[in-house]
This record gives structure tokens, C-alpha cells and sequence, in this order.
């Protein structure tokens, strides 16, 4: 019994003792692409071009600063949120919006520039297809310019979807 035993304790894992502090581990999202969208953090109020309240906007890192959230609230009523991860296995970021009206708008591209720029397509209600560009900058500290435009010829001429100026709470 006393070599049954044995030999049962041979084959377990190690483990660490109680208490003692595993080995630490690189942060995975450490590299410096994974912090060109930084500057959106924060809670934000959101003005259109003629100075009335769009919205407001909270912009906070989650997973251990691996992505970014946004949780949207708009003057209108309509509430939406978006994930937004740099993807180090293709060099890009991405972004996946969904809104309680049900919409849903996944969009990729880079930061160029001082830019953040998120293209992708998407539907519009008659079934036509559209593309989308989303351009977010810094114009002060404490301030941000998102310019949505769409695109119904794929890219020829854009029309301005949203313009929103975002100003740090």
C-alpha cells in the first residue's frame, strides 16, 4: 500500500506551495500599438458641431488593458456599446458596436498619423450595401473629434453620419 501511494504522488502535477508567488508573466498587451487608442479613455460629454449635447460617452479599459469598452448613452434615448482590441496576430485594431436598436456595425483599420481610423460595411434598411469610416483624434488634451461618415458608391463620395465633439468630464 505504502508503494501504491508512492507511486500515485509521482504522478501528480507539481504545485507551488501555498503562498509562494507564481512566476510572474509578460503582459500581453503590453506593446505600444495596444495603447494608440488610449487617449479616448475617459468619461466624455458629447456635443455635436453646433455646440448642443449629443450624449455622453464612457470609454474604459477592461481585460487587464487588452481592450476598451464604450458604453454610450444618447439625448435621443438610444444606448449602445462598443469592444475595441488591437489584434497583434494582424496588426490592426477592431471594433465590434451593438446598439438597442438592434444594430450592429463591426469595423478594422489602424492608427496613422495621430488618427484612429475603423472602416467596414454594413446594410442599409433598404438592403443597399454601406460602407462606414470612423476617424477619432485628439484636438486638445481633454478633447476628442469622432467623424462618422457613409459611403454608398464604396468610397467615391461620404456623407457625415455623426460628428461628435467630446469633451473629458
Amino acid at each position: 500500500m505504502h508503494r501504491l501511494r508512492f507511486a500515485l504522488l509521482l504522478l501528480l502535477p507539481p504545485m507551488p506551495a501555498l503562498g509562494q508567488a507564481s512566476s510572474p508573466r509578460a503582459n500581453p498587451c503590453g506593446a505600444p500599438e495596444h495603447r494608440q487608442f488610449d487617449f479616448w479613455i475617459g468619461q466624455w460629454e458629447v456635443q455635436l458641431p453646433d455646440g448642443s449635447k449629443a450624449g455622453t460617452n464612457r470609454i474604459e479599459p477592461i481585460l487587464g488593458g487588452c481592450a476598451l469598452r464604450e458604453s454610450w448613452s444618447g439625448m435621443a434615448g438610444g444606448t449602445g456599446h462598443s469592444y475595441n482590441v488591437y489584434d497583434r496576430s494582424r496588426k490592426l485594431w477592431h471594433q465590434t458596436w451593438v446598439d438597442s436598436r438592434g444594430n450592429l456595425l463591426q469595423l478594422e483599420g489602424g492608427f496613422v498619423g495621430g488618427r484612429m481610423t475603423l472602416q467596414g460595411k454594413s446594410r442599409h434598411s433598404t438592403g443597399a450595401p454601406v460602407l462606414n469610416r470612423i476617424v477619432w483624434w485628439m484636438t486638445a488634451p481633454g478633447r476628442v473629434r469622432q467623424l462618422w461618415e457613409t459611403s454608398q458608391d464604396r468610397g467615391t463620395t461620404w456623407t457625415v453620419a455623426f460628428d461628435g465633439r467630446y469633451i473629458k468630464r
